[in-house]
């Protein structure tokens, strides 16, 4: 942020980052678009709802996925969705707050779409399902672990942020070798 100061006045000078606008056609989540809240922070609302509606929500601290073909999963839902898949799934374990979990999202969404046809991605939140974290022994994030048939696949764990290339060589090779055994 950058002040300019005067004899009398201050004035603050706030940057504006550049917004880019993409309309999606995901068949999983609403398509969203940017909008500023009354406190000029800039949100996410769907395109189908109103700014009024969206800023005066009965339920103040509101979420709303902005993923497309990742869904965000918890500890309830772990069970029917990861371990009795007929698909293999990526598990990403990560938080708000983490800075490399926000870097591969982009990645990670990609993927999805990319291996829509062999492979399910799910999302868990590291702060909301502290049994899973447990039970995983997750102790960086973000962290990835491939299951298949309700089971971990080994030598499947990573942990730490990847770019989409090294995403997609470490997929690959894992998809050939438990289609292999």
């Amino acid at each position: 942020m950058e002040t300019l100061v005067s004899s009398s006045t201050i004035f603050y000078t706030f940057p504006i980052p550049p917004v880019r606008a993409v309309a999606s056609t995901c068949p999983f989540h609403t398509t969203c678009s940017l909008s500023t809240s009354p406190s000029n922070k800039l949100a996410l609302r769907p395109r189908n709802q109103t700014k009024s509606n969206f800023f005066t929500s009965s339920s103040s601290s509101r979420k709303l996925a902005v993923t497309c073909g990742v869904t965000e999963i918890n500890d309830s839902q772990f069970s029917s969705v990861v371990l009795k898949s007929d698909l293999p799934v990526l598990v990403e374990f990560v938080a708000g707050w983490c800075g490399p979990c926000r870097l591969m999202a982009p990645a990670i969404d990609s993927i999805a779409q990319e291996y829509a046809d062999r492979l399910l991605v799910v999302k868990i939140d590291h702060d909301s399902n502290p049994r899973l974290i447990e039970e995983f022994k997750v102790y960086g994030l973000p962290a990835l672990i491939l299951f298949k048939n309700g089971q971990e696949v080994p030598e499947s764990r990573r942990e730490g942020a990847l770019t989409k290339i090294k995403l997609k060589e470490y997929l690959d090779a894992l998809l050939e070798s438990i289609t292999v055994s």
